[in-house]
């Protein structure tokens, strides 16, 4: 964070300063939650939590290097007391952010927001200092800490913003307002929660409201949703996609024998070719967006192809790919699932598994509502029509509508299985996976996925796996 004061933090956040003997004693490191991430020069917020009260590592903190706790109520050591500490939070964050004078770009979406934005800032730091969200902390907590992470020499700042319901990307937006805004588009992630579609579309079409006059909307040419959100903003508006009408569009896309896709980028300002690193045909889209959000702020056709062609996977869990001494590839996607992002992961195993025995081992998608009988059984149904070798469903009732989904398509039995939990889908693979096998592990955070694929990649360290 930028240098300030405690005094000067204590007038922004509406605060009172206690058993603080200098309040002229700056905060010259970062702001952090979590009292393991201190050091000197910190200022720790002590949030009140379910099962953990961070008022009782006050001392501790403080104690670590700590400058100051942010605070509900007093500590015994160097603290500003205020009525909310979320409040707060978010009053320091526009504060800073205003300050700084910073190009804010944000971005909200049903699906690959987190991909999108690691693809931005990659994009992005090649030419400037580029301060982004860490994984998906994209609520009202961690929104307000990533922009307090911004210094002096940050030029841009890439914000994912998530909602759960209408006036959440509102309040985030009071809180950082953008310059350029992006959706990406508008799915039945969390549907359950918002009742429909046009619901999610509302919410996330608050971002482009917050846009001032001079700023610029970025929206998916491809989802009718999302293009409909131009009425809704001041800002002069971009279009990304396949579409012919769009800014920013995609040609000859095409994937690779290793399943990463290779297309022909198109900008206002020129073409150049681009062959991702990452896995599944849905990153064009992601590549996309990211490019119409540099090709805003300066850069080449040219730049912005190279920078593409290099970019990796910055956030964990999602489509990570390692392949285990004995040729079984194990992919990890288990940060999270919604319809969408099933599908898309599905036809990116069926691209990389050509040739090869696939296996996809999935887990309920959460918040569907009404639709979540509907969409498990669609996607267990894509499994068995993109000649998926195995689909393994894990879990509770929502894992049973996956695999009948895939029986009434066409699975009589061995093509499909339902096991329990997670240690059943380890035992299972570790009987029957075959050397040069494709694994897909996904399903909603909730599940716990990631375990399984932990698994196969130390079964395949000890080699554990069946040659059969």
């Amino acid at each position: 964070m930028i240098a300030l004061s405690l005094a000067e933090i204590a007038e922004v956040v509406g605060g009172q300063t206690h058993d603080i003997p200098d309040p002229s004693v700056q905060v010259t490191g970062p702001v952090v939650r979590d009292s393991r991430d201190v050091g000197p020069g910190s200022l720790f917020v002590a949030f009140v939590g379910e099962r953990v009260d961070g008022h009782d590592y006050a001392a501790a903190v403080v104690e670590a290097g700590a400058a100051a706790v942010l605070a509900s109520r007093p500590v015994g050591v160097p603290a500003i007391v205020v009525r909310d500490v979320q409040t707060a939070l978010g009053a320091l964050a526009r504060h800073v952010v205003t300050k700084l004078g910073t190009t804010l770009v944000a971005l909200t979406g049903s699906a690959g927001k987190t991909s999108t934005k690691d693809l931005i800032a990659q994009v992005l730091r090649r030419k400037a200092p580029t301060v982004f969200t860490p994984g998906s902390l994209n609520n009202e907590i961690g929104l307000p800490l990533t922009a307090l992470s911004a210094t002096e020499e940050t030029r841009f700042l890439v914000l994912e913003m998530g909602a759960r319901g209408i006036g959440h990307i509102r309040y985030l937006t009071d809180l950082t307002p953008p310059k350029v805004g992006l959706v990406l588009n508008v799915g039945t992630a969390h549907i359950g929660e918002f009742g429909g579609r046009e619901q999610i579309a509302e919410a996330k079409g608050e971002l482009v409201e917050a846009l001032p006059e001079d700023g610029a909307a970025i929206l998916n040419a491809d989802d009718p949703l999302v293009r409909a959100m131009a009425s809704r903003t001041k800002a002069r508006v971009i279009l990304f996609g396949e579409s012919d009408e769009a800014d920013v569009r995609a040609e000859n896309v095409r994937l690779t024998d290793a399943g990463q896709p290779a297309f022909r980028l198109h900008t206002p300002s020129g073409a150049s070719d681009v062959t991702m690193r990452l896995y599944g045909e849905h990153h064009v889209s992601n590549a996309l967006a990211a490019a119409a959000v540099a090709h805003e702020l300066g850069m080449s056709a040219e730049e912005i192809a190279t920078a593409l062609s290099e970019a990796g996977s910055l956030s964990r869990w999602r489509m990570e790919v390692t392949e285990r001494p004995d040729g079984v590839t194990v992919v990890n996607d288990a940060y999270n699932a919604n319809p969408e992002s099933m599908r898309a992961a599905l036809r990116a195993l069926a691209a990389m598994g050509k040739g090869r025995r696939t296996w996809a081992v999935l887990g309920k998608m959460a918040e569907l509502g009404d639709e979540s009988l509907a969409e498990h059984d669609a996607v267990g149904r894509l499994a068995v029509r993109l000649n998926v070798s195995k689909l393994v469903a894990v879990g509770g009732r929502e894992a049973s509508w996956l695999q009948l989904g895939a029986y009434n398509e066409g699975s009589w039995g061995e093509e499909s299985v339902h096991v329990s939990d997670a240690q059943a889908a380890v035992d299972l693979l570790r009987s029957q996976l075959r050397p040069g096998d494709v694994v897909l592990v996904k399903a909603s955070r909730s599940v716990g996925l990631e375990s399984v694929a932990q698994a196969l990649l130390d079964s395949g360290n000890e080699g554990e796996v069946a040659a059969r």
